[in-house]
């Protein structure tokens, strides 16, 4: 049933109550909507449904061929365990720890795509039966907040013919586009078990370098997307004594509160959502999951407008920092492959780039440690199967914790002198070798 058709919206307390009651069921009673041949969408990160997701496997003797569309499975799930093929197919779009031996070993299949297309991606071609989800709280006026993870959620609601909540008190309630009305609802299932988290790991010395670099080109009132890990946390530790940053992200992270408690980020100097962090979803720690809820500093949106590279363009001097696995001497990163292994996925850091470097004063950086186990990640060419994410045509700067090249307007043999100068030094023979080879140098 389409989102419009499904009831009047009314504030009047006691129908809210009522609707909320008579939708009121245990998981296993929600679970048998599903059936055999669905599509089931589940939703990004921390708003996914471990209570509904366990209920479903435990009813796999019943069920089929039931394909299930995920991006950052947060746990293992029963129904990602070897034996359930002929019952579930995940869907991979954005491969975790919980789904990347699954994917590795071809148990899992991937939908390839650009995170901010994602929406557009479930609304012309996935038939899209369930959408399940974790959401706040009912308020006075009878609205759920998709809280951490709005993404692709509030598209998929709108095209989902059955809608299955799990109301948490743990998911915060957040400001934006981000609610769906207890008549939008099919199933609602109590939990509150807490939401899973995303430690920061310690930072070592080359990523504080890494940070360095960034921030040394980063100016006082721009606007920041950090993607999530070691170097994107060093990068936000070097922007603390920054003035009058601003956010405009996919995920909002720890580091960013950081950022917004010493002062730094202030979001008054941006050109578009003035005075707001903006974000489509949210990973990190309870600390973080606390600072955004009820906050009206945050707004969150459809990942459709918070990635889409004409969006992020408006923004003055926007500024992109994501993470890699390789770069080659052409300046092409494979940031989402071990060679032909997949590892993630494509996530939002093309969007971001091509954002960044269309805004007035803007700037990308892809940031990578020099190597791996003493193996240089800088590289004349990449494996066989490697899949290239960032393209030679979109990439700004590159980073390690040697330096900085700045590739965009530069030549083959520029570009190719620039990345060896940031490898480490122990590989810059080799590499200036195979450059000479290659008729780069």
């Amino acid at each position: 049933m389409a989102w419009q058709d499904r009831g009047k919206v009314t504030s009047n307390p006691q129908v809210l109550r009522d609707q909320y009651n008579s939708k009121l069921v245990s998981a296993a009673e929600a679970v048998k909507g599903i059936k055999s041949d669905n599509d089931v969408v589940v939703a990004f990160g921390v708003a996914e449904t471990p209570i509904l997701l366990d209920a479903m496997a435990d009813r796999k003797e019943e069920l089929r061929d039931v394909r299930i569309h995920q991006m950052i499975p947060m746990r293992p799930s029963k129904y990602l365990q070897p034996g359930m093929e002929k019952h579930f197919s995940h869907v991979s779009w954005f491969t975790s720890g919980a789904s990347r031996n699954g994917v590795q070993t071809g148990r899992f299949d991937i939908m390839p795509n650009y995170f901010y297309l994602s929406p557009r991606l479930f609304a012309e071609y996935i038939e899209v039966d369930i959408l399940m989800a974790t959401v706040s709280p009912m308020d006075k006026f009878g609205f759920f907040s998709f809280g951490a993870s709005i993404d692709y959620t509030t598209t998929v609601a709108q095209k989902a013919k059955k809608i299955m909540l799990v109301v948490n008190p743990n998911m915060p309630r957040t400001h934006g586009n981000t609610f769906i009305h207890v008549t939008q609802t099919d199933y609602l299932v109590e939990d509150d078990s807490p939401l899973p988290e995303l430690p920061s790991k310690d930072m070592g010395p080359e990523d504080l370098a890494i940070g360095q670099h960034v921030a040394e080109l980063v100016e006082d009132g721009s606007t920041l997307q950090l993607g999530i890990g070691k170097i994107p946390n060093a990068v936000a530790q070097a922007l603390l004594t920054k003035q009058n940053l601003g956010i405009h992200s996919e995920i909002l992270t720890d580091g960013m509160v950081d950022l917004m408690e010493a002062g730094a980020v202030t979001n008054n100097a941006k050109s578009i959502h003035f005075g707001k962090s903006l974000a489509c979803a949210a990973l990190g720690t309870k600390r973080l999951y606390d600072f955004i809820n009820d906050n009206p500093m945050f707004e969150l949106h459809p990942v459709s407008y918070t990635n889409n590279p004409n969006t992020i363009g408006k923004n003055i001097k926007m500024v992109s920092i994501n993470a890699t696995v390789e770069v080659d001497l052409l300046g092409q990163c494979a940031s989402e492959t071990i060679g032909p292994i997949q590892y993630s996925g494509t996530g939002g850091q093309v969007d971001f780039v091509r954002g960044a470097v269309q805004a007035p004063g803007g700037k990308a950086f892809i940031v990578l440690h020099s190597t791996v186990k003493n193996k240089s990640k800088i590289v004349p060419m990449f494996r066989e199967g490697t899949v290239i994410t960032t393209s030679k045509n979109d990439v700004d700067y590159i980073v390690t914790e040697y330096g900085v090249a700045k590739l965009s307007g530069r030549t083959f043999k520029q570009r190719a002198e620039a990345l060896i100068n940031i490898a480490h030094p122990d590989h810059r023979p080799e590499l200036r070798e195979a450059a000479k080879k290659m008729g780069l140098l």
